[in-house]
């Protein structure tokens, strides 16, 4: 398979699971386990298959939420959620990314600094700007959608981060043994 044809099925398989990793698990209520199987999900694209991949994948889950009812209801957030995931991405590719040196050392760094972006933006533009300026929601409201937006995601991404410590070097071995034949 050439590396075109490779990188398209990997990443719409990737795309893919996180939809459905979306779909099962929104039903729980749980957002620690959502949130951390799609940051997971976000790192493995950008390790394995590279920047491209895991942008797609960052910019495209938040829209497939929305649009299958499964995230945020209002779309400002989307956008929001889309950069942070995008955040997210770009700080795993240069440190601990595709063709980098993939080293327990540098996916601390690459999880507590991906991590801490992440929740910056998205506490940034959706705590401090969307919810209150934008959306104008009223105080319990804006409580509960700022309270989602906030330490959660802290803790999402460092849970993502640390599950892909254990899973991607498996992966990235499969794939290039897999390459190599």
């Amino acid at each position: 398979m050439n590396r075109k044809a490779l990188w398209i099925t990997q990443t719409g398989v990737l795309l893919a699971l996180l939809i459905v990793v979306q779909a099962v698990t929104s039903g729980l209520g749980n957002t620690l386990v959502t949130g951390s199987l799609v940051n997971l999900i976000l790192i493995v694209a950008v390790t394995t298959g590279g920047l491209a991949s895991g942008i797609s994948i960052a910019l495209l889950s938040p829209i497939f939420a929305f649009m299958f009812g499964i995230g945020p209801a209002f779309p400002q957030i989307v956008f929001c959620i889309a950069i942070g995931n995008a955040v997210l991405v770009t700080i795993w590719h240069s440190i601990a990314g595709y063709n980098k040196k993939q080293s327990i050392t540098n996916f601390v760094l690459a999880t507590v600094i991906g991590a801490v972006a992440k929740f910056g933006v998205l506490y940034l533009s959706i705590v401090q700007f969307v919810v209150p300026i934008l959306l104008k929601m009223p105080a319990p409201k804006a409580a509960m959608v700022s309270g989602a937006f906030s330490f959660p995601q802290l803790i999402t991404a460092l849970i993502g981060g640390g599950l892909s410590i254990l899973v991607v070097p498996v992966l990235s071995k499969a794939l290039n043994r897999q390459r190599a034949h």
